[in-house]
């Protein structure tokens, strides 16, 4: 018999996962601006989010704020105009009426990691964006399951009660069984098994640090958009951090990843 404390969420997340695959799985597909509005909505949803997250009695400033980020996100930007993207994040430190750094962090962090999808699937093709996100899912959904099946010590409980080293280390296994995957069949060599785990862990720090922000204004969700799995920051945390681990390779060290 399913234990329904420890399964019952498991039908609607896989309704709603399934659901957001398919639409994901187009706009990747398709590039270009079908994959740059869905990925503009998101990071704008995002925003809308984080700012009801730390001032809910202000829900006008926080939809200002997303259509700021996603009219800003929106354009094409190089260089130094990139630093548009402080706009939003800028206006709302100033507007929020508390836990203005938190916003300012949190917010850049979600455009910029929206951007780097974009600027990936751009610059580096489908194949690549495939990659990134196959690594993320997978090791969501094996250390979801190993999680909830092995159970044993924490990972992290005074920020994520819920994460075990079980169900962490089954993300590692899991992304570098995605790497072998893409490794066998594209030209991106074995190398590419340590990047996936690189890249597995900074999903699963990414899913970390929101965890840190929602336990510190003391909600369980960022909202209740998605059945079964929250908000959209719930959701696409763990793409954001592996996404912005992937930004600072390719600036900091200029490795922009494997080549398909």
């Amino acid at each position: 018999m399913t234990e329904p404390g420890k399964w019952g969420d498991l039908s609607v997340r896989v309704a709603s996962g399934v659901a957001m695959a398919l639409l994901g799985l187009v706009n990747i597909v398709l590039g270009g601006v079908w994959f740059e509005v869905l990925v503009v909505f998101v990071s704008a949803v995002i925003v809308w989010e984080l700012a009801m997250m730390i001032a809910p009695e202000k829900p006008t400033t926080a939809m200002l704020l997303a259509v700021i980020a996603g009219a800003v996100f929106s354009g094409d930007l190089r260089g130094w105009t990139l630093s548009l993207f402080l706009l939003a994040p800028v206006l709302g430190a100033l507007a929020l009426p508390r836990k203005n750094l938190f916003f300012f962090g949190f917010s850049l962090y979600a455009v910029l990691g929206g951007w780097g999808l974009v600027y990936f699937r751009a610059e580096q093709g489908m194949g690549w964006i495939l990659w990134l996100l196959a690594v993320v899912i997978v090791t969501d959904i094996a250390g979801y399951f190993a999680g909830r099946t092995f159970g044993g010590p924490k990972f992290w409980p005074a920020v994520s009660p819920k994460k075990t080293w079980s169900g962490t280390c089954a993300g590692w296994v899991g992304a570098a069984v995605v790497g072998l995957i893409f490794a066998i069949f594209t030209k991106a060599g074995l190398s590419l098994i340590l990047l996936s785990i690189a890249v597995s862990f900074a999903s699963q720090m990414g899913d970390i640090v929101e965890s840190a922000l929602k336990r510190y204004v003391g909600i369980k969700d960022s909202s209740d958009l998605i059945p079964g799995h929250g908000g959209l920051f719930d959701r696409f945390d763990a793409i954001l951090g592996a996404t912005v681990f992937m930004l600072l390779l390719t600036y900091l060290f200029g490795l922009s990843g494997p080549q398909f």
